[in-house]
């Protein structure tokens, strides 16, 4: 079995998102783990550290589970220096072997300050892991663009696309070939009220309206600048959510499996604080995905 193929087999077909999930507060160690347990016990393969997360995040998971893969999605290139953060790779894969994936992304110009020429950036932090002993095969890009997907076939496992429509997830999927993993991040509403699932999705939306990569990218898969404007357009909100009831939200989820995705990384909206574990909204999302 190739190593891409060990990885696609040892996350499955789901994963969770989640920002709290890498919370460095001592005192949530044990919350984390417990969650951490319960996710692999439901059956996700996989948890996906949101934010700019690093190895560090994923030992309190790593430690409380025996099969669980975690990521990060993303590790901002520009937040962490390439060789310390090869460091902290061997040290946590010594410890779990195989378990851990180092996702990568170069975040955004208003989120990083020393933000220049991203891609040439990406390629030389690859490089330097190349250099430090990471191996390709256990480190993943968030690529959008058709170049940074290239660099995901050609430097790395394969691609963890944020904010993506099923429509990228074919082009990306062309673009890898089949080998390579293709995970995107997929934002689920538990809510079969229309105009409540959607407000809670325009509630998480908007941050990301303010970001030009994300823009950008809706702007190439044929969304107008009025699908934009005033928090998204109800099609726009409709392509990057799965919302409303158990059929409806298995069947988006099939969208983007039926377009090329091994793993679909599920990330719960709720009308929580962004750091909060919906452990019962997880339960209930095991459930529909049987």
């Amino acid at each position: 079995m190739s190593t891409l193929s060990a990885l696609k087999d040892r996350i499955g077909r789901y994963g969770v998102w989640n920002v709290g999930l890498r919370a460095e507060d001592p005192a949530r160690r044990g919350e984390l783990g417990e969650a951490a347990a319960e996710l692999e016990e439901l059956g996700f393969g996989a948890v996906w550290l949101g934010g700019s997360s690093a190895a560090r995040h994923a030992v309190p998971l790593l430690e409380a589970t025996g099969t669980l893969v975690v990521g990060t999605s993303i590790q901002s290139i520009w937040q962490y220096d390439a060789e310390a953060s090869a460091a902290a790779f061997a040290g946590v894969d010594a410890a779990h072997p195989g378990r851990f994936v180092l996702g990568l992304g170069v975040s955004h110009a208003k989120l990083a300050d020393q933000y220049r020429r991203p891609y040439s950036a990406l390629v030389a932090y690859l490089d330097a892991l190349d250099t430090a002993g990471v191996p390709a095969d256990r480190r993943v890009l968030a690529a959008l663009g058709p170049k940074t997907l290239e660099l995901a076939r050609d430097r790395a496992a394969g691609a963890v696309p944020y904010l993506v429509t099923p429509e990228h997830t074919a082009l990306a999927r062309e673009i890898l070939g089949d080998a390579p993993l293709l995970a995107p991040e997929l934002k689920v509403v538990l809510e079969t009220d229309p105009g409540r699932a959607r407000s809670l999705a325009r509630d998480t939306l908007a941050m990301y309206l303010a970001l030009p990569n994300y823009t950008n990218n809706f702007l190439r898969h044929g969304f107008t600048e009025e699908d934009l404007a005033d928090g998204g357009s109800d099609r726009l909100v409709d392509a990057v959510f799965a919302w409303g009831d158990e059929d409806r939200v298995r069947e988006r989820i099939g969208a983007f499996q039926q377009a090329g995705a091994d793993h679909v990384a599920l990330q719960v909206i709720t009308d929580a604080e962004r750091d909060t574990l919906p452990r019962e909204e997880w339960r209930r999302l095991a459930s529909l995905l049987g």
